[in-house]
């Protein structure tokens, strides 16, 4: 196995010098040095060239979807495949702290997000698009505290982050909220 030591051009030109000084007080002719040194120099720049391009070679990404649901009682990061129906990661707020006031947090958010990188890396995940969902329909359609937290957390995890999505369900023609016609009788 032959190791190839690269020169800069600076130091390419700074040899060549040597070898004539050198070679101008010797018997040698110096046009011979300094062809043989260029030539090694050029051999070994193309070795170089060719050992990046050998490098730069990326695996494919494989990409995922992070659906997260923040209401304000909880937030649940669920991870999945493309199509959506295999469960890769899921795992909510409420697991990750003790009292019931405190599921909603951005911090519980964050402990839920880090807790699904961790399973989604060990399945080779490397990308994720990532759908938000709210309540919606007769609930509120802002997202709880948690998702912004949820979605930090996802991106510091070192996955790429493809697409945000809002896929919060908006009723268009409105539906109707409990209680019934007269209202909650209390």
């Amino acid at each position: 196995m032959r190791l190839w030591y690269t020169l800069s051009e600076t130091e390419a030109v700074t040899e060549e010098e040597v070898k004539e000084t050198v070679s101008e007080t010797s018997s040698e002719t110096p046009t011979e040095t300094v062809e043989a040194t260029s030539e090694s120099s050029k051999a070994a720049a193309e070795s170089v060239v060719e050992t990046t391009t050998q490098t730069k070679k990326e695996e494919k990404e494989k990409w995922g979807i992070a659906h997260i649901y923040s209401s304000y009682n909880n937030t649940i990061i669920h991870i999945t495949d493309l199509t959506g129906a295999e469960t890769v990661a899921i795992s909510s707020g409420g697991q990750h702290v003790t009292a019931d006031r405190y599921e909603s947090s951005p911090f519980a958010a964050m402990k839920a997000s880090n807790a699904a990188v961790g399973a989604a890396k060990t399945k080779g995940f490397t990308a994720l698009h990532i759908k938000v969902r709210a309540v919606g329909g007769v609930g509120s359609r802002v997202p709880g505290p948690g998702a912004q937290a949820a979605i930090r957390a996802l991106a510091r995890g070192g996955f790429k982050i493809g697409r945000i999505d809002d896929v919060t369900p908006i009723p268009h023609d409105t539906t109707r909220k409990k209680g019934g016609k007269r209202g909650r009788r209390v």
